[in-house]
């Protein structure tokens, strides 16, 4: 297990438990952790790390070279509520960042790429139930259009130059350990810490809003299982559904209330509800479970037992 790995993004929401996890299984002297600025947090104290701006072909490259780094995860991206404040930034970074790595496959310098989708790919246009993976995908965010501009990139480099480049379509990810990225499933993650801290919770979506979500403890085994599948058995490469639980507001809020029965929730939908309301419902990933055997552990109950049990722990 000397695989060489490089995580860009590596201070983010996914990009932080990501790269705990891999040290964890590969070595902590084996995975290269870089973002754009140095944290003082595990990923930057705990391993290698490196200052890195994931629009600097160079930079990157000369990581890669540094410590022959053979697999790259990119996890760099402007998230979608985020991105909309900031459209060309975020153009810039989610579609030039994925080039540079993809261009660096190309030239046989590393043997594999993680790029994460997401599903914002999809529109208002796309079937809302149960997403099908070969679908109508006519994104009207900034972050919806660059992830799915991302993924026909992926599928064209491995068809015409054979990069193995894998990727999945993450749904809303929810994690005790770091904060939100600016995200609009990010209230599934706030609502807890409001719980916990003040008692009550406004939502930013309307209270029956449904959106595909997942334990961010399911979405990074999800992440390493496919980079470590066979390569025979990715056959899309393009972007895999993943799914996990989707839940409303006041679902959520009601399972909160099972263990903080005094917790309140009021609305007040903001611009991120346009946003929502563009997504779907829920995902059909039946795909991924057939091609490398995907599947979920995390429920809802189970997710919220986890959550509230580590956040009161962090609080002290």
């Amino acid at each position: 297990m000397n695989t060489k790995i490089l995580i860009i993004g590596a201070c983010g929401q996914i990009g932080t438990e990501l790269t705990l996890q891999l040290r964890k299984l590969y070595g902590v002297e084996n995975v290269i952790a870089s973002d754009i600025r140095k944290l003082n947090n595990d990923v930057v104290n705990d391993g290698i790390f490196e200052v890195l701006n994931a629009l600097d072909f160079n930079q990157i490259e000369h990581i890669i070279e540094k410590y022959q780094v053979e697999e790259v995860y990119l996890m760099a991206a402007l998230l979608s509520a985020t991105a909309e404040k900031n459209p060309a930034f975020a153009w810039d970074l989610n579609m030039n960042s994925l080039f540079h790595v993809l261009n660096i496959a190309k030239a046989g310098k590393i043997k594999k790429i993680f790029w994460p989708s997401s599903i914002a790919v999809f529109g208002p246009t796309t079937p809302r139930e149960n997403t099908p993976q070969f679908t109508i995908m006519e994104p009207t965010t900034v972050y919806g259009i660059s992830k799915q501009s991302g993924e026909r990139w992926c599928e064209y480099y491995h068809h015409i130059f054979g990069v193995d480049v894998r990727s999945v379509r993450y749904p809303g990810l929810i994690s005790w350990s770091t904060p939100p990225g600016g995200g609009t499933t990010d209230y599934a993650v706030d609502i807890y810490h409001k719980a916990l801290s003040d008692g009550s919770f406004e939502c930013f979506l309307s209270e029956e809003t449904k959106l595909p979500m997942m334990y961010m403890e399911d979405a990074i085994r999800a992440t390493i299982e496919i980079m470590q599948a066979p390569k025979e058995q990715i056959k899309i490469r393009s972007s895999y559904n993943l799914a996990g639980i989707s839940f409303t507001p006041k679902e959520i809020a009601a399972e909160i209330t099972k263990h903080i029965p005094d917790f309140t929730i009021s609305y007040a939908p903001d611009f991120r509800q346009k946003i929502a309301d563009s997504w779907p419902a829920s995902i059909d990933d039946s795909t991924a479970r057939t091609d490398w055997n995907w599947k979920h552990n995390y429920d809802m109950e189970t997710m919220t037992v986890e959550m509230l049990e580590n956040l009161k722990h962090q609080i002290g």
